[in-house]
């Protein structure tokens, strides 16, 4: 057949979601490209409407969205990102939620409950989604809710670079807000050159969602800076408890460390009137300038994510980016 040209050079778009420009952007320059050019709004009734304004055949495409709040309406738009995607003949689609919306529903601790991780897994599925890329999912086993190859990223490295530098000259203690989340706080300690381990033992109550009921410390904080990390913070109510806690068990002073800044009401009074020197987040979710507050230091995921796409696209490791812990 003549004139027929088998082009065999991959194609890397990045396509991004409005719940979080300002990171796709970040991502897309880092990644030496632009974000592709797509119409989004919505009906009267509030059906989102998507279309892209050039073409995706045979792409690698990377769908970015953070499910930030109003999470439905952004997971929604994530969706029909994929489903156009899919219809205008993309390659490959690859999936980028920095944080994965509904991940803390993991599974059943009651009967008649529902398993809304699992639930979106499906739904991406569906849509068309080929992979995923998420950072720090709230439970490991997220990972195995999608039937395809999942990359979990983790922004340990960023965190404890960024601790390391300002407070590696301290007797420092890493802390878990709860026992559940002790693996995170091992590997926090070791990156952190074998600073000792403590956890709050809490008792969550299971009929009011954010709350939690009695903080006592377990484990040696006294004269220590105390590294307290978390995957998020939401109303801040646990951690700043936490906060608390360790400060009546003698700590020297308290960091927090999270990835997710959530930040739902009335978590930015509560973490600027708690106890802790400073609060460092990552930038997984957006933080309007309102929510911004004194002691809130925020870093860049976009480096992160931006290493996993280009090792996605070209076929490289993205577990050996984290020396193989990932």
């Amino acid at each position: 057949m003549t004139g027929m040209k088998k082009t065999t050079e991959k194609n890397l778009m990045v396509f991004s979601g409005r719940a979080h420009p300002e990171l796709s952007e970040e991502v897309a320059r880092l990644l030496g490209t632009e974000l592709v050019p797509t119409a989004a709004y919505e009906f009267a009734n509030s059906e989102i409407y998507v279309r892209y304004e050039e073409s995706v055949r045979g792409c690698d495409a990377f769908v970015l969205q953070s499910h930030t709040a109003p999470i439905n309406e952004w997971i929604m738009e994530h969706l029909i990102m994929v489903d156009a995607l899919k219809r205008a003949s993309a390659k490959r689609i690859t999936v980028v939620m920095p944080f994965y919306g509904y991940a803390r529903q993991d599974k059943k601790h009651r009967g008649r409950e529902p398993i809304s991780a699992r639930l979106m897994a499906d739904l991406f599925k569906t849509a068309g989604a080929d992979r995923l890329i998420a950072v720090d999912l709230h439970a490991d086993q997220i990972q195995g809710y999608f039937d395809g190859p999942v990359d979990h990223l983790m922004a340990l490295p960023i965190l404890t670079d960024y601790v390391k530098e300002k407070y590696g000259d301290q007797s420092l203690a890493v802390v878990s807000p709860d026992a559940g989340r002790i693996k995170v706080a091992e590997r926090w300690s070791a990156k952190l050159g074998g600073a000792p381990l403590a956890f709050i033992h809490k008792t969550r109550r299971t009929d009011r969602p954010n709350e939690t009921v009695a903080n006592r410390v377990v484990g040696e904080v006294a004269g220590k800076m105390c590294v307290l990390t978390d995957d998020m913070i939401d109303t801040g109510g646990t951690i700043v408890k936490a906060a608390e806690a360790l400060m009546n068990d003698g700590a020297a002073g308290v960091i927090i460390a999270a990835t997710h800044a959530i930040l739902s009401d009335p978590a930015v009074d509560r973490l600027k009137n708690c106890p802790a020197v400073e609060v460092i987040v990552t930038n997984t979710l957006p933080i309007p300038p309102e929510r911004e507050f004194d002691k809130l230091t925020i870093l860049s995921i976009a480096p992160l994510v931006a290493r996993a796409i280009r090792e996605v696209f070209e076929d490289g490791s993205v577990t050996s980016m984290f020396d193989g812990h990932a």
